[in-house]
Formats: C-alpha cells, sequence, structure tokens
C-alpha cells in the first residue's frame, strides 16, 4: 500500500549534522495536521539562531519540493493526465563509480546537455538549510531547498556551474576528471562542510537519458519522463510548495493520480537507485 500523509518521515536539521550519512528517526503522528505541525516545530526551532547568510538559507529552505515517482508506460500518464511536453527532449547524464560510491554518500553529479552550453550540478541530500556558512552557496549558483521524495523530507544543496561545448564533451569521455571540472563552490563544499573530498577514483559518465519534461494546462505540477539507453523508462511528478502546506498538498496530489487511474510505484526510494544501476550495468556491458 502506498503511504499518505501519516507515515511521512521529517528529518530534523540538527540530527542531520549530527549523523550527516546516516537515515533520520522516524516520527510517526495519527493526522496529516500533527505531521504539519511537528514540520513547523522543526523548522521554527532552527529559525532563531539563524543569522545573516543563514536566514537567507533558512527562507529558501521555506519551499519543498514534492516529488512522486509514477510507475506506468509513460504514455498511459500522459493520456490519464492531459500532458502536453514543454521543449524538447534534453540529453542528461549522472556520474558514479561502480560501486555507487557518491550515491551512497549523499551525493549526485548531473550534467544537463543544451546547445550552446551545459549544466553541471552537485546535489547533496541531508543538509541543514538553516544553518549554512555563510559563502557556501554563492548567489546564482547555489541553493538549499527541502525535498519529499516519497515520505521523507530533507534539506538538499544545489551548486551548479556552466561549462561550453568543448569541456562538456571533455568532461563525457574522462578528460580531464570530473573533480578537475568542478567549480571553486563545488570543491569547497565537499571539502569544508561535508568531508567528501577528495572524490573516489573510478568516477564515470553514466548515460545518457533523454528527459522530457510534461505539464497540463491549469496544473501546478511538473512531470518528467526519462529514459535510459537499454529502453528502460522512469516517470517522476513534482510540485514545489510551501513547507507547511507540503504533506496536504502530496495526499491532494496522490488522490487525484488516484482518481485518474494512475499508478504510484510503491517503493519511492527505489527509483533513483535503480536507474544508476541499469545505467551501470549498461556501461559495464560496453
Amino acid at each position: 500500500m502506498f503511504c499518505r500523509g501519516s507515515d511521512v518521515k521529517i528529518a530534523s536539521p540538527k540530527s542531520v549534522v549530527k549523523e550527516m550519512w546516516q537515515t533520520v528517526s522516524m516520527v510517526r503522528t495519527t493526522s496529516a495536521a500533527s505531521i504539519m505541525a511537528l514540520a513547523l516545530l522543526a523548522f521554527a526551532a532552527t529559525a532563531p539562531e539563524a543569522t545573516g547568510a543563514e536566514q537567507s538559507s533558512a527562507s529558501v529552505a521555506a519551499r519543498t519540493e514534492i516529488q512522486i515517482s509514477l510507475c506506468m508506460p509513460p504514455d498511459q500518464i500522459v493520456r490519464a493526465l492531459h500532458l502536453h511536453p514543454r521543449s524538447a527532449p534534453l540529453e542528461v547524464w549522472l556520474f558514479d563509480d561502480a560501486a555507487l560510491t557518491l550515491y551512497e554518500r549523499g551525493l549526485r553529479f548531473r550534467l544537463r546537455v543544451a546547445k550552446g552550453r551545459s549544466e553541471l550540478t552537485l546535489k547533496l541530500a541531508n543538509q541543514d538549510c538553516a544553518h549554512l556558512s555563510p559563502g557556501l552557496l554563492p548567489p546564482g549558483e547555489g541553493k538549499c531547498e527541502y525535498d519529499m521524495h516519497g515520505t521523507v523530507i530533507t534539506g538538499a544543496v544545489s551548486l551548479t556551474r556552466t561549462i561550453g561545448p568543448n569541456a562538456t564533451r571533455d568532461l563525457l569521455t574522462g578528460h580531464p576528471l570530473l573533480a578537475e571540472t568542478l567549480s571553486a563552490a563545488q570543491s569547497r563544499y565537499l571539502r569544508d562542510e561535508v568531508r567528501a573530498w577528495p572524490l573516489p577514483v573510478g568516477i564515470r559518465a553514466l548515460g545518457p537519458q533523454q528527459v522530457v519534461s510534461y505539464s497540463a494546462e491549469g496544473k501546478p505540477y511538473s512531470v518528467d519522463v526519462s529514459q535510459i539507453p537499454t529502453g528502460e523508462t522512469y516517470v517522476e511528478i513534482s510540485r514545489k510548495v510551501p513547507t507547511a502546506d507540503a504533506v496536504r498538498i502530496r495526499n491532494g496530489l496522490i488522490d487525484e493520480l488516484t482518481r485518474s487511474g494512475v499508478d504510484i510505484c510503491s517503493d519511492q526510494s527505489a527509483e533513483a537507485v535503480n536507474k544508476l544501476r541499469s545505467l551501470q550495468r549498461r556501461q559495464s556491458v560496453e
């Protein structure tokens, strides 16, 4: 059975700092209202201590991106939700080693390839948005927001740099290495904040994925359909909302999907790693 609001886990920023790479304790309540109250208390508990740049980070993190993985053929989802593509397919690559060391550490590197330029993003899970050190997230390059994937709400830092066509081609061939392509802010966060430097050896580009983003008229959500070279597809629906409203809106979105006959993946935590493993297997065959 797919979990609704009463099973939501709220990751306390303070516990995340204490045990960066461990799963946070689960808070169970008997109603969605109770969960929302607990969420507000968790965020409010950190706010009085935030000053200066920290206040800015906490303000940004007042929004949460709801993410729900869907498990049925994409063409059926498109028809059921009356979706329309927003743009042409985007080429996307991920990076990891054979053991998926980066994923296990809560690190994700993603390269979105576009005409004339590409975006190389470092995303880190389980981060304390309310208490980041000043200067870690340069304006226009970094942000910290809350993600609600499945039934867990956690802080996530994203740091992005833009690279040109030649640098994109070189990165995908492995010369230079990923570590040598990162921006100063990305390297600094890995080194000083999460102590994940140097990066493990053997990291390589995994892909490409072809990602198409869809929307529906009058609907505030977005649906991304990713197809990997093996032909497997992965579908995710997402929406950014105020953190205090995340549980209520997520439950409403689940109800809408159910009424539309759209199947929700029973194991929401498995889709990301399943995609990485499929890409890794293809890479090993080549």
